[in-house]
């Protein structure tokens, strides 16, 4: 006895598990078998002349088109069973790429029913030759291809739908975004300003902020920040934090002031297990009498602002120790003053620029790298310095992973007249 066995009769004889006299020889029964698969198989097979004319067909294939066997052996053409476009792809690509290759794999068409209504499939030919390598005939087997189609159709809905979605997150996104920064800035006499904002992620909210307002004759008020993180969070810590400079500015427009006020409110509403802080810097401009201005600047955590000066000299103005604002009870706020002279540029930005990658290693744009950007640039005026820090966000594509802000003013040079 063969291990693993329970039957010792001579395999291939007859079919067991019948009595003995109804025993079916192995050799019968497969005659039947591969009729019954080529008539009953899980997929259609035709086979055809080298015109087209249908020379054979399985019952497969005739339940799916809703034909009798005679009315379609000897009486229609493969490119009959095709839809229209179906009949055109056929004689354009399909036969003539199967009679330079002899085979086609995978091929997806639509056959049209006795009814009129179409049925998904994919087919493959292969050209059938005789000894002497002359074409005889073409095989074709189509495999059902309805509910792939149905699925395929399901997947491009969804990823319709999941544009739309996306769609409506960013003009959500936008229009949020519009409302943390001013539509336009404050016209301030004697002087030029000028602003940009880059957006990193048409996706989602960055908490980028500024603006530039009035405050007492003479006096006016400024701030650029950043809040920690991105989406709606960040946005309405972006919106406290905004308006909250500007009615603190109004009530003690001292910038340190103002800066502790704004710590003060965003560590009272954010002291649980979701902290939120943002660095910041604020600026209070006031006019001279010799056509410049005096800045003085509070910063709290935020990147060192640009001084360009008229003769073309350039530097960070150190604000050290300021800590970010909303973290600490009392937190330490740095401040520096300087006077802005004729041709004199200051310029305000976040650090989506410096973070900015470079390269594939994640190398980092920098802060040496900005100061001898400013510095190839200096002198500039406030639009020119912005226009130009604008196109290199853009150099910097998708380096650029997180939102920035710039804001630059310009004390503008004297004409001849004026100075007589």
């Amino acid at each position: 006895m063969t291990c693993g066995s329970g039957d010792d009769r001579e395999p291939g004889t007859y079919a067991t598990g019948e009595p003995a006299e109804d025993r079916v020889p192995f050799s019968a029964l497969l005659e039947d078998s591969v009729e019954d698969l080529y008539e009953n198989a899980p997929c259609g097979y035709l086979s055809t002349l080298l015109d087209g004319d249908i020379a054979k067909i399985n019952r497969t294939l005739l339940d799916w088109l809703g034909y009798r066997r005679e009315d379609v052996v000897g009486r229609k053409r493969f490119a009959d069973l095709l839809t229209v476009g179906g009949k055109l792809y056929h004689e354009t690509h399909y036969a003539p790429l199967l009679r330079m290759q002899g085979e086609l794999r995978g091929i997806a068409l639509e056959l049209k029913t006795a009814d009129g209504s179409r049925l998904p499939v994919l087919a493959t030919s292969t050209v059938k030759t005789g000894s002497d390598g002359q074409p005889l005939l073409i095989r074709t087997t189509l495999f059902d291809a309805r509910e792939r189609r149905a699925y395929e159709t399901e997947l491009l809905r969804a990823r319709q739908e999941a544009d739309r979605e996306r769609e409506r997150i960013q003009r959500l996104a936008t229009t949020l975004q519009q409302t943390l920064v001013p539509p336009a800035l404050e016209n301030v006499p004697g002087l030029e300003v000028a602003a940009h904002y880059h957006i990193a992620s048409l996706d989602r909210v960055g908490g980028d902020f500024y603006d530039l307002f009035p405050l007492t004759h003479g006096t006016w008020g400024l701030f650029l920040g950043d809040v920690c993180g991105k989406g709606a969070a960040a946005a309405a810590v972006t919106s406290l934090a905004r308006y909250t400079l500007r009615a603190a500015a109004v009530y003690d427009s001292a910038p340190a002031a103002v800066l502790g006020n704004l710590n003060t409110v965003l560590n009272h509403e954010y002291n649980g297990t979701d902290p939120r802080f943002c660095t910041v810097v604020f600026g209070l401009l006031t006019t001279d009498d010799h056509g410049g201005f005096g800045i003085t600047l509070a910063s709290g955590g935020h990147p060192p602002a640009l001084l360009m000066r008229a003769d073309g000299s350039t530097d960070y103005l150190p604000t050290p120790g300021g800590q970010l604002i909303g973290v600490l009870p009392d937190a330490h706020i740095a401040t520096v003053t300087v006077h802005l002279s004729p041709g004199d540029t200051l310029l305000l930005y976040t650090d989506g620029l410096t973070e900015a990658r470079t390269d594939q290693s994640g190398g980092r744009y920098g802060d040496e790298a900005l100061l001898e950007f400013a510095r190839a640039l200096a002198p500039a005026t406030a639009s020119a310095a912005v226009e130009a820090l604008s196109g290199l966000l853009d150099t910097l594509g998708s380096g650029v992973d997180d939102d920035t802000a710039v804001l630059a003013i310009t004390v503008p040079r004297r004409t001849s007249e004026e100075q007589q």
